[in-house]
């Protein structure tokens, strides 16, 4: 229907302000228009209301919705720009055809909207402003959006983009959703003769939406003839080269590679539409921009997510304070934490090493039972075998910058990997492969990495699961195999050349991108510069005393890439790395042996093991665990208990705990001697220590603060360095990361106080300036007795001899809630039958009676399950919120069974 005009009914928009509803009469210049031809458009527009209250904006963001959402989508934004104390004006177009603008009953095309967009804005005066002046756009807003950015770069002072694209590679299908709004059976039906492309897209939001905000998007297309514009921004998609705006579409991508301005953009990964390759090709056109992946938001990431804080303080950095928190944060991280020493690269020891024949780098056998060397290089044969891949990966055309996904086990051939993109400046990228197969795709589509060598089983699942990169084999397969994973080539058939004779890299350009554990939620990605790997090798050579000739076994997946760096022969033992508890005793003391190692590092899951399988050593096996001089275990709390059992397996070793995490390992260090003077000390009330776990004082050239913890549980602002305070962990290192790779709002959130990384973690100091961590900010129980850290309550548990590990959560509102405790029960319930439920009198009794006695804290209730469900890499870090959810219900009585073993993202 021609020269339909609906009348808005801004009382029927929930979480919109009447006044902002405008409508204006705009000539219009379109190329599908006739001349002299005028059109209404109806806008949300904050500008006005803000001049009546006389308060005056910094700019104006111009926001621009998709198919089949209207200005309805920016209301949050509008909200908080409007309430800001430095305001913003933000004008939010309904595109002709759509929402409450005009339908002109023509079929307009991408270059039809973009002159439609600039045709509105300098009817509004946009065009002629002073102030900064951004586009915000969604879904096919974007491509309109930076077709009208490009046409007026002389006033656009930047660009904000959620879900969207720009480009769409003919070669590639389209997404299935819009393949099926496409076919020509369905096209006309679902998108105008119902409303199905619409219930689709509301269907897409991860959050509920409530029927009100659901009938509010409804209302502009509540028949065929108001839909008719849905239809054909269907038509108009640029699928093929043979579509209409194709040729607009790929001017618009490349002519964005100009844009040399700010740019933010935030991005739903569970979008079946605009999927992460469409933020991936954005990215590599728009390099500088900042970016959040929101891993819980699906399309509607306006409707899943609150973008508008975000937004606001990213608009703020830009264009009110003059200077991002990432320049403060680099400013004062400098200052506060310098190097050590002059820098060293990396692979400096191999390279003064070429001629020495002495022992470099042991692989055990993992098949058998793990007592037989595999493989074993000198110094010489490793530097070899390093430039022999660097010439190979350079052939091929890896390059400085390229991401290099690495899905090959801890050993030679990872290790030699690593240090030859280390060389060529590519950057490694090391997810887990306990991450699972749902983990590893999420992480390895967000790191966006342009090559993946892997080993066969990895290279399978790339081909199926479609992960990202260029294929290359670590391994010899045959032509067939080699053909059918879509390979480009092998390791194994490189050739020493010399042509990756490179200049080295500069010290702070991205050296690698290593996953966490994925213990508090999804994986992220840590990027680290060759200045902070340095760093990291540096402060681990300082603290602990490791140097050339020194010999380690490598028991714990993120130090297998320091031996080679530090000048130590080191020594993969046999086991599975993405399960560490499969580390026996008799592996671990044939791989001590293998090498005369005096150093040792292994997770708490995987010393466990070794403690349970001690007994089955023979005498040659014992003496050689008995020559150890040092063992670190991090990743996890270890308890008391079990450093004692520890220390009579190694009876000459000094036993360490260091206290880090991906993102800065370690921060502190802590004997198991200091260890048991802290918790003496505790116990005579000399340093008023409290609960938690002793992790000492920081590592050479790291500085450990506090953020008290508020009556909500939150972490403040201020830092503290008094004794008794617990609070949030704050870290400064040299060796702590550069950032949070596409976790814009995150790296935010971490570096909220410049110069320091925010740990997540809750602790105190005790009057001897020992740190004691008390557990995850995130698990900070606010009950009724007061803001409770876990750790404390857990552990005075954990002193029962049937309660193998603890979980200590809130049941109830926060402020009212009750403490309960969920044990893990120990060998009086094994052989039983799964045992999830309300603790056995006794047992429920002796705990109570403990964490009175030991915390001053009343437990409510006390619940057993057979195995917690823990993280992926350490297999002992216990997902809480899991667990309160499973005991809320069981407490209310409901049918409920905790899933045990490792968590699954």
């Amino acid at each position: 229907m021609k020269n339909l005009q609906l009348t808005p009914t801004p009382a029927q928009w929930p979480g919109v302000d009447s006044d902002w509803s405008q409508t204006i009469t705009v000539a219009s210049t379109a190329p599908v228009e006739s001349t002299g031809s005028s059109r209404t458009w109806h806008y949300l527009d904050n500008g006005p209301q803000l001049a009546a209250a006389g308060r005056e904006p910094v700019g104006t963001v111009l926001a621009v919705h998709g198919n089949p959402t209207w200005s309805y989508l920016w209301r949050s934004v509008l909200a908080a720009a409007s309430q800001a104390e430095r305001p913003w004006r933000v004008v939010a177009v309904d595109q002709l055809d759509m929402g409450y603008s005009e339908r002109t009953g023509l079929k307009r095309a991408l270059i039809d909207r973009v002159a439609d967009l600039g045709d509105f804005t300098a009817a509004l005066g946009l065009d002629s402003t002073d102030r900064p002046l951004l586009t915000l756009a969604h879904d096919w807003g974007g491509l309109v959006s930076l077709g009208w950015a490009l046409r007026h770069r002389d006033i656009l002072s930047g660009i904000m983009l959620t879900n969207t694209a720009v480009f769409h590679d003919s070669a590639e299908k389209i997404p299935l959703a819009l393949q099926a709004a496409l076919n020509p059976a369905l096209h006309s039906w679902a998108t105008a003769k119902s409303s199905a492309f619409i219930d689709v897209t509301l269907g897409l939001a991860q959050k509920p939406l409530g029927e009100a905000v659901k009938q509010a998007y409804k209302l502009p297309y509540t028949t065929s003839e108001l839909r008719a514009g849905v239809r054909n921004f269907v038509a108009d998609i640029p699928a093929t080269p043979a579509a209409s705006s194709y040729r607009q579409m790929i001017e618009i991508a490349e002519g964005i590679r100009e844009l040399d301005l700010p740019a933010l953009m935030l991005w739903g990964t569970k979008d079946p539409v605009f999927q992460r390759r469409y933020m991936a090709d954005l990215a590599t056109r728009l390099p500088h921009a900042d970016i959040h992946r929101f891993e819980q938001a699906s399309h509607l990431v306006a409707e899943d997510e609150d973008i508008a804080s975000p937004i606001l303080n990213w608009l703020t950095e830009h264009f009110v304070t003059g200077i991002t928190q990432r320049e403060r944060h680099l400013a004062a991280r400098q200052e506060q934490a310098p190097a050590l020493g002059e820098y060293r690269p990396m692979i400096a020891e191999l390279t003064a090493r070429t001629k020495d024949h002495s022992l470099a780098v042991v692989d055990m056998n993992p098949k058998g039972d793990g007592t037989q060397v595999a493989a074993q290089l000198t110094w010489a044969e490793l530097a070899a075998e390093v430039d022999r891949v660097a010439d190979g990966l350079y052939q091929l055309g890896v390059g400085r910058g390229h991401r290099v996904n690495l899905l090959v086990p801890p050993g030679i051939r990872l290790t030699t990997l690593i240090y030859a993109c280390l060389k060529l400046g590519a950057v490694i990228v090391v997810a887990d492969t306990g991450l699972g197969a749902k983990g590893l795709t999420r992480a390895l589509k967000g790191a966006r990495p342009d090559w993946l060598v892997g080993v066969p089983a990895a290279l399978t699942a790339a081909r199926s699961l479609g992960w990202p990169g260029q294929r290359i084999a670590a391994t010899a397969l045959p032509k067939a195999a080699t053909k059918a994973l879509g390979l480009v080539g092998s390791v194994e058939d490189f050739t020493k050349s010399g042509t990756a004779d490179v200049e080295l890299p500069d010290p702070d350009s991205d050296a690698a991108v290593l996953y966490t554990s994925g213990s508090t939620g999804p994986a992220k990605g840590v990027v680290y510069t060759h200045r902070q790997l340095a760093g990291m090798r540096d402060t681990i050579s300082s603290t602990y005393g490791l140097k050339a000739g020194s010999g380690l076994v490598a028991g714990f997946a993120p130090f297998a890439l320091l031996g080679p760096a530090l000048g130590a022969t080191s020594v993969t033992p046999a086991m599975d790395v993405t399960r560490p508890k499969t580390l026996t005793a008799q592996a671990l003391a044939s791989a001590t042996a293998a090498i005369d190692a005096t150093t040792i590092f292994a997770s708490p899951a995987a010393l466990m093991n070794i403690i349970d399988t001690f007994d089955a050593l023979d005498e040659n096996q014992r003496a050689a665990l008995a020559k150890v001089t040092t063992l670190l275990s991090a990743g996890a709390p270890v308890t008391t208990p079990l450093l004692t059992k520890l220390q009579t397996i190694l009876p000459a070793a000094s036993l360490h705990t260091p206290y880090g995490m991906t993102e800065a390992l370690p921060a502190t260090d802590v004997s198991f001697d200091e260890i048991k003077e802290a918790e003496q000390d505790a116990r005579d009330g000399m340093h008023g220590a409290g609960g938690g776990v002793c992790v000492g004082k920081a590592v050479d050239g790291a500085f450990v603060q506090i953020a008290p913890l508020l009556a909500d549980g939150t972490a403040g602002a201020e830092t503290r360095k008094e004794p008794g305070i617990t609070g949030e962990i704050l870290l400064a290192a040299p060796h702590v990361k550069d950032r949070y790779d596409t976790l814009w709002v995150t790296e935010q959130v971490s570096t909220s106080t410049p110069g320091w990384h925010r740990t997540g973690d809750v602790g105190h100091f005790d009057a001897a300036g020992r740190l004691w961590v008390e557990g995850r900010l995130a698990h900070v129980l606010v009950t009724s007795q007061g803001v409770l850290t876990p750790v404390a309550l857990e552990q005075a548990a954990e002193g029962d001899a049937e309660v193998r590990r603890a979980a200590a959560v809130a049941i109830g509102p926060a402020g009212t809630g009750t403490v309960v405790l969920v044990a893990e029960v120990g060998p009086r319930f094994r052989g039983k039958r799964t045992v999830q439920g309300p603790a056995p009198v006794d047992l429920a009794a002796r705990v109570r009676e403990r964490v009175l006695a030991e915390t001053g804290v009343e437990v409510s209730a006390v619940l057993i399950v057979d195995e917690h469900p823990t993280d992926v890499r350490h297999n002992s870090k216990i997902d809480r919120p899991v667990v309160a959810q499973w005991a809320e219900k069981v407490l209310t009585g409901k049918r409920a069974r905790l899933g045990k073993g490792v968590i699954a993202w």
